[in-house]
């Protein structure tokens, strides 16, 4: 699928650059413009004096096939995106729940918490403060 859609994509972008050749060399109404500036007259050399008609008919093709190349690429993309990622993620998931029992909740008790023990004989604790005077 994504070999056909490179391939669709080159097709599309050499069908773009043949519709800008075709648009820039065809003569416009009052013979001023890009026509003559990119050679509007080798137009009348290669298909003759009526043509006009010729490459009007060349620019209509182009363009239906640029039609259909966007919208069938559109399409393609559509669904190579959502064949993809959405039905295989919901597959994956119900396979995981499927795999993993679930253990019912009143079975399950909290972890006790330890009670603190009185400190003996830490030396990070303060000392105790005795009544006895303080010797000379």
């Amino acid at each position: 699928m994504t070999f056909l859609i490179g391939v669709l994509t080159f097709f599309l972008v050499v069908n773009c650059l043949l519709l800008i050749l075709l648009v820039l060399v065809q003569l416009p109404k009052k013979d001023a413009g890009a026509g003559i500036a990119f050679g509007a007259g080798t137009a009348d050399a290669l298909f003759g004096a009526g043509s006009g008609n010729a490459l009007t008919k060349i620019t209509k093709y182009a363009t239906g096939v640029f039609l259909g190349l966007a919208l069938l690429l559109g399409y393609l993309q559509d669904k190579a995106h959502h064949s993809t990622s959405g039905s295989d993620f919901e597959k994956k998931v119900q396979q995981q729940q499927m795999q993993t029992p679930i253990a019912p909740a009143a079975t399950t008790q909290p972890a006790a918490t330890p009670t603190p023990q009185p400190a003996a004989n830490n030396f990070l604790t303060t000392p105790a403060v005795s009544n006895a005077p303080a010797a000379k």
